[in-house]
């Protein structure tokens, strides 16, 4: 029967949207198909994909419950959003998983095949809820998609478990229709991803298109959903996740210091993409060694700078844990090393696919003596590439292994991300020593390994086999200038407060403050991926009358040469982190100001919500407003949707 009623169409300026099911259900390839097709329509947007910790639990089983949640929107944007607009349900694990979450008149979406008795026992459901009336509270949309795709891709002739295994697609295409979104691409992947398997890709397509066409004739569905393009920066945009965007950066930086990249990793969740997508970037002058342990991934990549390449090595926090001798022992050989940690929910095994801020202090002193060494932290998915530049930047001037920090959060997360062009990323002059530098007690010209650049305290770093540069390298201590072994109490000395120095030298940009007015009592101060729900959670006060100011610290050692003075300008600061409140710790013991946590260890990003409900009232309390019946936490954590500003063109590159 042909549709009688009028589609209505209604204008939004942001939508979230949740797909969850099994972890064979394909969400997460639904939620990146979906995102691709939202960035490719203009749209800004953020990813949050939420793996089950297990790799092969029983199906239909709430540990077993996959989900991937986009935030798009007409304008620019910080967070995967707090709570899911649409949730799209694939099964009754995953409603009841998600539905917590999901605030009262919220569209669900539900695949009603496996709603039988026996599922809904298995998860702890006396009742059918979609039956009982306990989910009136929202607007729901009850549909069979497994039976509509297995009916709609017959003519393939697959085996009723293969034809189910399209239904994915087939919602995919459903909520593409419902939000109007191009197609052309997903149809473009599927053709491309199923080439060597004819009836699946066929299939696939069938139920991705079904699902639109049922959109369109459907009843259930008398309103389509528009969020227009959001107003960018002009230049050539594409989506990009956390781990890509270090891959990229890694070779970016690495070509413009005219050196090959030696990554040297053992597979880990969540960092191993960077090393499968390094792996293809041979082109680049880029080496990746899948070594047989974290011990022997970061020795081949501190073997390689010394070398004369860059050594990279990729992990997460239990590996770190093992890499910490070697990470010392390019310390004292003062070799440039970059060490990545995309940190995740510990300690241990831990929650191995939930996020967190956890290993600060580990990479900060987790090794033995005086080790230090330079820390950064990404803040965003897209700044990933623009912090391994920098990190490469300081690991060749300074001669030093150089800390990288990002997370799960970060690395499996995606925004739009403006694609520099190769020139737009800054030069690194390696300056290898070439030529005899010093001269003995004799007056003869020699090599002096460690004779410092005066301004930098970086030693020589002479490629092994250039004529006359012969030196000795190890763990044992070094004599000043001549590099020698040397037990000397003074010389130890010496060299401990020179290596300190160094670090304590490097150049870094002062921390910038956004205080509008400059009238704020109240500074948030974060580091690493809480930049965007700290965002979101200021411009939320901000839209209901409180003054704050917010800053990021992108270095964590050395900090900013500023930012005791910026510590101490304001009454009150706060520092919310996804860890027991460790840059508050450094922060109290390196400058001496008493900065109020607030801390988090959920295996899940903190929330624009909650983070404005603390911002809020911390305003109220030190402003002495907290009588006047203007509740600004309460009134910013209720604010439907705050992250919009009113005037502003999305900034891109992550420095949003």
């Amino acid at each position: 029967m042909n549709r009688k009623v009028t589609i209505e169409v209604k204008q939004l300026d942001r939508v979230v949207i949740r797909f969850a099911g099994d972890s064979g259900d394909g969400m997460q390839l639904t939620g990146d198909r979906f995102t691709a097709e939202t960035a490719s329509f203009g749209n800004d947007l953020s990813t949050l994909p939420n793996f089950p910790a297990e790799i092969r639990a029983p199906a239909g089983t709430l540990p077993g419950v996959s989900s991937f949640q986009l935030h798009f929107a007409d304008h620019d944007i910080l967070t995967p959003g707090d709570a899911p607009d649409v949730l799209i349900a694939m099964n009754p694990a995953a409603l009841k998983a998600n539905l917590r979450d999901v605030p009262r008149g919220a569209t669900l979406i539900v695949d009603t095949a496996d709603f039988t008795a026996r599922n809904l026992k298995r998860i702890g459901y006396d009742a059918n809820p979609l039956e009982t009336g306990e989910l009136e509270a929202y607007h729901v949309v009850p549909l069979n998609l497994t039976g509509m795709t297995i009916e709609s891709v017959k003519e393939f002739g697959l085996s009723r478990k293969d034809a189910s295994r399209a239904k994915n697609m087939y919602a995919l295409g459903l909520v593409s229709w419902l939000y109007q979104r191009p197609t052309e691409s997903t149809i473009q992947f599927l053709s491309t991803k199923f080439a060597s398997k004819p009836d699946i890709r066929d299939a696939n397509i069938a139920a991705f298109r079904a699902g639109f066409n049922f959109g369109e004739t459907a009843e259930e569905f008398s309103v389509r959903y528009e969020v227009k393009p959001a107003k960018m920066a002009p230049g050539t945009y594409r989506n990009i996740s956390g781990n890509l965007a270090l891959a990229y950066g890694l070779a970016a930086g690495a070509d413009r210091a005219g050196l090959p990249l030696v990554l040297g990793a053992y597979p880990i969740t969540p960092a191993s993409d960077v090393l499968h997508e390094l792996s293809k970037l041979k082109r680049f002058g880029v080496t990746t060694i899948q070594a047989e342990d974290e011990i022997a991934a970061v020795g081949a990549a501190l073997g390689a700078s010394y070398g004369g390449a860059l050594g990279v090595s990729t992990s997460s926090g239990p590996g770190i844990s093992l890499k910490s001798e070697t990470i010392g022992l390019g310390i004292m050989l003062e070799l440039p090393l970059v060490v990545c940690d995309i940190q995740r929910a510990g300690p241990s095994t831990g929650m191995p696919t939930k996020t967190e801020q956890a290993d600060l202090l580990q990479v900060m002193f987790g090794r033995n003596g005086e080790a230090p060494l330079p820390v950064l932290a990404a803040q965003s998915p897209a700044d990933c590439f623009d912090v391994a530049v920098e990190a490469i930047r300081i690991a060749i001037t300074y001669r030093t292994p150089v800390m990288v920090l990002t997370d799960g959060y970060l690395a499996n997360g995606s925004e739009p991300w403006k694609v520099p062009t190769i020139a737009d990323v800054p030069a690194i002059e390696p300056n290898f020593a070439t030529e005899l530098n010093g001269t003995d007690a004799q007056g003869k010209p020699v090599f002096l390994p460690y004779l410092r650049d005066p301004e930098t305290l970086a030693r020589a770093w002479a490629i092994p086999g250039t004529a006359g540069l012969d030196h000795r390298i190890g763990g044992v201590e070094k004599e000043d200038k001549t590099g020698n072994i040397s037990y000397d109490p003074a010389n130890h000395d010496l060299m401990v407060r020179t290596r300190q120095a160094k670090v304590d030298g490097v150049k870094v940009p002062p921390l910038t403050v956004d205080d509008p007015g400059d009238a704020a009592k109240v500074l948030v101060l974060g580091w690493g991926s809480t930049y965007g729900p700290i965002g979101a959670g200021v411009r939320r006060v901000r839209k209901v009358g409180g003054k704050v100011a917010q800053a990021h610290l992108r270095h964590l050692n050395p900090f900013p040469a500023n930012l005791g003075e910026v510590l101490r300008k304001y009454d009150k600061v706060l520092v919310p982190e996804m860890n027991l409140g460790q840059l508050a710790l450094l922060l109290r013991g390196k400058y001496l100001v008493d900065v109020v946590s607030y801390a988090q260890v959920r295996g899940m990003p903190l929330g624009a919500a909650e983070l404005a409900e603390v911002i809020g009232n911390l305003v109220e309390e030190t402003e002495g407003i907290d009588d006047d019946a203007r509740h600004l936490g309460e009134a910013a954590a209720n604010l439907k949707h705050g992250e919009a500003l009113s005037v502003e063109l999305h900034q891109s590159k992550g420095a949003r």
